[in-house]
């Protein structure tokens, strides 16, 4: 009997160890009905590109506490057992891209992802912005608009909206949906028809 309970207790432990490891999630997600409203109150117009679109017009990262920027900030956030070091630079840890569903165990690994990405805002409204404003968006952990994703998925993903890319994991389609209405909306930046089409269909996945 006791070797029975032993091996019993090892298989529970080893199930435990292979669990994945548990999704991040930012804060402010609304659900898919508030989403939708949300997205239907939204005012949607072609993007107004005026060239003069620059990264540095939106200056990351900022100090958020002690000395944690934002990137190290999101890193410990969404990541499980992370461990700093006295400058809050992540020296061990494990991250699970939503995105694309990777693991990852070293932070150079992992991209800070803006769910609305600077570009696009910059073309649907923040380009009318001071950069003090600008700098607030870049850096904002108050809504679901940073993500702990796999870097070259967040590379591959560039300044894209969902109607010309979308995040692999099918599954992620109504979070990643939620996240980037409740983002522009908070930020009230507009979109294009294209845009809202495509949101409406990720939305219909919840």
């Amino acid at each position: 009997m006791k070797s029975f309970i032993v091996a019993s207790l090892l298989a529970a432990a080893s199930s435990v160890l292979a669990a994945p490891a548990p999704m991040p999630t930012p804060p402010g997600i609304p659900t898919a009905a508030n989403a939708k409203t949300q997205l239907a109150s939204l005012t949607v117009k072609a993007y107004v590109d005026d060239g003069k679109y620059e990264r540095d017009l939106f200056p990351t990262w900022i100090t958020i506490s002690g000395t944690c920027n934002t990137r190290e900030y999101v890193l410990k956030r969404d990541g499980t057992n992370v461990v700093t070091d006295s400058a809050c630079t992540s020296t061990s840890g494990t991250w699970a891209s939503p995105y694309d569903g990777g693991v990852w165990t070293a932070a150079s690994d992992v991209d800070i992802d803006h769910m609305v990405p600077l570009k696009n805002a910059w073309v649907s409204g923040a380009n009318a912005w001071t950069t003090s404003k600008r700098q607030q968006f870049a850096n904002d952990i108050n809504s679901p608009q940073l993500w702990a994703v796999t870097d070259n998925v967040n590379q591959s993903k560039s300044d894209q909206s969902p109607d010309a890319w979308k995040p692999p994991l099918t599954s992620f389609y109504c979070t990643y949906a939620k996240a980037w209405v409740q983002v522009k909306y908070t930020w009230a930046l507009t979109i294009t028809s294209a845009e809202k089409s495509a949101l409406t269909s990720m939305l219909n996945t919840c």
